[in-house]
């Protein structure tokens, strides 16, 4: 049976609710960013650590609940928004460095996907600056766009780019659902580190923080209720922290000056993996 726009497959175990914190942090890291310096660094620091802390709030068995129809719509979600981006891309005429890093983080993880590839392509600075502003503004407008759109946990997880961004977008009751989905995206980074060039060879194939949240999920059933509960807070600051950062790399002023093609490619993107997304959701 298929899922309407609004519904869940299964109904999903209960999360906590962290939008409006999230969201906040992200639309004042846009708000006052131009005024403070580069926070990439620590940003991407904070970004994988709450990837890793997020592992306590899964379990194996709420992934395998997922289904294997769920599954499937990830491997194509993520298959049809990278090679569709590509392609895009190079329609488009712009530096591949430049459309290979969007096609990755903006079918995988965001910022996290663009720092664990731009090492193995070759691609000038600009590239990496303008591809992470591009994947905030428009994982900010699918982070709001969807809940309006009354979306599933499942949908959000499939079509919004940062995982920090799902959190925030997911409904009260499904954020677990929502971001097993998106984890699911996640694991998929190792396929495409290895996939899009050979520079940079001393990149590990399965990126550190990914590993950590693996191993926190496993143990997560037999954490106690208490050490799960500061662990809720401390994820929520975390993945504010990094929001915020986040926000502080979209330069509207710079943005402007961008290319109108490189524009249109996040935009572009965005559409393919959102409509993606919920076409696979329907089929399977």
């Amino acid at each position: 049976m298929t899922p309407e726009l609004g519904t869940a497959y299964r109904k999903p175990p209960a999360g906590p609710r962290l939008d409006g914190v999230l969201i906040a942090a992200l639309v004042l890291g846009v708000l006052v960013g131009g005024r403070l310096p580069d926070l990439t660094g620590v940003t991407r620091k904070l970004l994988r650590a709450g990837v890793v802390l997020l592992g306590l709030q899964l379990s194996v068995p709420q992934l395998l609940d997922l289904g294997p129809g769920v599954l499937v719509a990830v491997l194509v979600t993520v298959s049809v928004t990278f090679f569709g981006t590509l392609w895009l891309g190079r329609c488009l005429r712009l530096p591949r460095g430049l459309y290979v890093l969007v096609a990755s983080g903006f079918s995988i993880c965001g910022a996290s996907a663009i720092a664990a590839v731009e090492g193995r392509v070759e691609r000038e600075d600009e590239h990496v600056a303008t591809s992470v502003a591009l994947v905030t503004l428009y994982g900010a407008v699918a982070m709001i766009a969807l809940p309006l759109l009354n979306a599933s946990p499942q949908w959000i997880g499939l079509s919004v780019h940062e995982v920090a961004q799902v959190a925030a977008a997911a409904p009260a009751g499904g954020v677990a659902t929502a971001m097993a989905v998106k984890l699911g995206r996640v694991a998929l980074l190792a396929p495409i580190v290895a996939g899009v060039g050979a520079r940079g060879r001393g990149t590990p194939l399965v990126p550190g923080f990914l590993l950590g949240f693996l191993a926190l999920m496993l143990v997560s059933p037999v954490v106690p209720a208490a050490v799960l509960s500061t662990a809720k807070t401390l994820t929520t600051i975390v993945l504010a922290a990094a929001l915020f950062g986040l926000g502080t790399s979209v330069r509207l002023k710079s943005l402007l000056r961008t290319s109108p093609r490189a524009l249109l490619l996040g935009l572009l993107s965005t559409l393919l993996v959102c409509g993606t997304g919920y076409l696979s959701l329907r089929v399977v």
